[in-house]
């Protein structure tokens, strides 16, 4: 079987979310389960030197698109036994970063059309495409539009997968033609409420529609959560299916990661205690192995449920706790969470941008994990923390009730604490049962033992991927 995946980003060449992460990992798994996975994504001008040393030019080629005749020059590259396939076109993807920018809508139509015109390029007729939120959405749209009748085409299904609905690639009707080179006619698939709406498009020509986790494929059907786009999926909810991610658990593993002070794993994990105390040291942070240390590693927007700290911070820092914040975002959150470190400075450290290394030095160092998301599609630090044995504060909402059930201290059963209405009170409720979970001997081992003894592997995920695809 033979399935090409059509991404924006992709590790690991370029990164920025989670769809980065879910394209290095998910073929990845399929390649070992005997699948011939393969992944098309731009290149992009901000991707590092050193992963651009590895791509090897292919070849070029033109291609219409509307009343443009566009360049189209082909890298690829092999990672971890994946074959990835680099669209090339400084006019597009020559920027100072990866989304974004003012003629997003004509980059990804260029892009998901290249995906279409690589095939007989490459010599590669896929039996599944499977493309990935919005910047690929035209990919389902086109091959029903354009290429159907063309020589290899008329039998390759289409998967598409919403990683998160908030985002859906709305445009103004007028460039339908223009931009996007598609007729009037068919204007019909692409327009909902008054706009065209790019994924909207790939919900009604795509043969499946995953969603990644199976919580938030009956969220979307809820106004709620949906962002508008509830009454085409509850028409074509036929079509939809919701698979939770993994995580990489070569990349994600405390016994071997090199970010990290002190390697162990389950039967050692006292050792994670030397973690947090060179995390204290790092941060300017009392060394204290006794006081809780709490970690929220995340984009700072509202969907991530920052705006439930404010109202509680201030009780929250009068505990006996430690907090640090990783994450950049809206100015707003960014200059908060500045006013925190140093109104707290004693206990509280900001530190805004993103930086992979220290990420996995607070899952390791960290004693629990804030996650209080007012909507999230699946999650990967949930269970990144889980893996690290450090205890996830969760709100229940999609991927994270998911994967992170509750913890009884009466069974011992669950590996996380969570809050199940988005409210601050609720969450800091939450905050303290954690700390008074982390601070019992007894059910501190067990919640830590409960936690790094999950699965989170893509293996079981992989595994309902390959069900749909051979269903196709």
């Amino acid at each position: 079987m033979k399935i090409l995946f059509a991404a924006s980003e992709a590790l690991p060449f370029i990164k920025v979310g989670g769809l980065g992460d879910v394209m290095g990992a998910l073929p990845k798994e399929l390649v070992k389960q005997g699948i011939d996975a393969r992944v098309v994504i731009p290149m992009y001008s901000v991707m590092s030197q050193k992963m651009r040393e590895q791509c090897h030019f292919e070849k070029f080629f033109y291609f219409s698109l509307g009343w443009r005749s566009c360049y189209c020059g082909v890298f690829s590259a092999k990672a971890d036994g994946v074959t990835y396939y680099l669209i090339d076109n400084e006019q597009y993807f020559k920027r100072g970063g990866t989304y974004g920018e003012y003629d997003d809508a004509e980059r990804f139509a260029y892009f998901s059309k290249a995906v279409l015109e690589l095939l007989p390029q490459i010599d590669f007729f896929p039996d599944i495409i499977h493309a990935n939120d919005w910047h690929t959405a035209l990919v389902p749209v086109y091959l029903d539009t354009q290429y159907r009748s063309l020589p290899g085409y008329g039998s390759i299904k289409t998967v598409f997968s919403i990683h998160n609905i908030e985002f859906q690639g709305k445009y103004d009707r007028n460039i339908l033609e223009s931009v996007f080179g598609i007729y009037p006619s068919q204007e019909s698939i692409l327009e909902f409420d008054g706009c065209l709406n790019l994924m909207k498009g790939a919900i009604e020509c795509a043969n499946i529609v995953t969603t990644v986790s199976e919580t938030y494929a009956k969220e979307i059907l809820n106004p709620y959560f949906s962002f508008g786009l509830h009454p085409i999926l509850e028409a074509r909810q036929y079509k939809l299916r919701g698979i939770v991610n993994g995580i990489d658990t070569e990349v994600f593993d405390p016994e071997t990661d090199p970010n990290i002070k002190t390697n162990y794993s389950l039967k050692t994990r006292g050792n994670k205690r030397f973690d947090k105390l060179a995390l204290q040291e790092e941060l300017g942070l009392t060394q204290d192995p006794d006081v809780p240390l709490i970690g929220l590693v995340t984009r700072l927007t509202p969907q991530k449920g920052i705006d439930l700290l404010e109202p509680v911070m201030d009780e929250l820092m009068r505990e006996n706790v430690q907090m640090v914040v990783l994450g950049s975002g809206y100015a707003e959150y960014e200059n908060y969470f500045k006013y925190c470190d140093y109104a707290y400075h004693d206990k509280f450290r900001a530190v805004i941008k993103f930086s992979a290394p220290l990420a996995q030095q607070i899952y390791a160092g960290a004693d629990l994990f804030l996650m209080p998301s007012k909507s999230e599609p699946c999650g990967l630090a949930q269970m990144i923390a889980m893996r690290y044995g450090t205890i996830p504060i969760v709100h229940t909402v999609g991927g994270l009730k998911d994967t992170v059930p509750p913890f009884n201290p009466e069974t011992s059963e669950g590996s996380g604490v969570t809050f199940q209405s988005f409210n601050a009170q609720d969450m800091l409720g939450a905050i303290r049962r954690a700390m008074a979970v982390w601070r019992d001997p007894d059910q501190r081992k067990a919640i830590m033992k409960n936690a790094m003894s999950g699965d989170y592997s893509w293996k079981a995920s992989a595994g309902k991927y390959r069900e749909i695809y051979e269903s196709l």
